[in-house]
This record gives structure tokens, sequence and C-alpha cells, in this order.
């Protein structure tokens, strides 16, 4: 990134602005099983049609969904497969803090126990 324009750091957290919200992660995820339409993807994931539309044109935007009309239904796709990539990466990073976190808290629990309490 350090050879990047200010331009392009845009074009960069934009395209990671698209996938800071969970209803777009869900979407995507969805779609890495295979193309649905809209009122598929609406009815997974618990929203609106209007809603996953917005959220979709949103990742269409960012180039990682396609569209394709089909007589009166569009489906979408993925468009970027390299985002699964990322998505991955950064799963592995958060399993791995989260399991970090777990055994600091198992710790500080075990040396607590040990401890005696100050007659009261």
């Amino acid at each position: 990134m350090k050879d990047l324009s200010d331009e392009d750091l845009h074009q960069v957290a934009a395209y990671f602005q698209a996938l800071s919200e969970p209803t777009r992660l869900q979407i995507l995820n969805l779609l890495r099983h295979g193309e649905h339409n809209v009122g598929e993807i609406a009815q997974a994931c618990g929203f609106t049609s209007a809603n996953i539309s917005r959220h979709l044109s949103l990742l269409m935007q960012q180039g990682l969904v396609s569209r394709e009309s089909r007589g009166s239904s569009v489906y979408y796709s993925i468009g970027d497969e390299s985002v699964y990539a990322l998505c991955d990466l950064v799963c592995d990073n958060i399993g791995r803090r989260m399991e970090r976190t777990a055994a600091q808290r198992s710790s500080f629990l075990k040396a607590g126990k040990g401890r005696r309490r100050l007659p009261g």
C-alpha cells in the first residue's frame, strides 16, 4: 500500500467499507455456495428484498458480486473469489486472538482459585 495515491487509498477504504457490515458478509457467505436471486437472499438472511437490494448494489460497486438477468429474475453470484481468502485470513486472526484471550482468562481464574480468602 505504500506506493498508492490518495485516490487509490480511498478505493481500498471503500472496498473494506463494503465488508464492514454484517449483512453484506452474510450475503457473501451465502453466495459462496452458489448464485441466488434477491428474494432467496432476503429469505435466507431474514431481511426485506429492498434492504438486500441496497446491500447488493454496494457490493456490486466494489466488484464483489456480479448479476445476471434471466427473464424476469436477476441472479447474483460472487464477483471476486479472492474476498473469501481475505475473509478467511481475518477470521483465522480473530479466532487466534479469541483463543489467546480465553487462555488468559482461564489462567487468571485458576490463579484466583488458588488464593485463600481473608477472614472477614
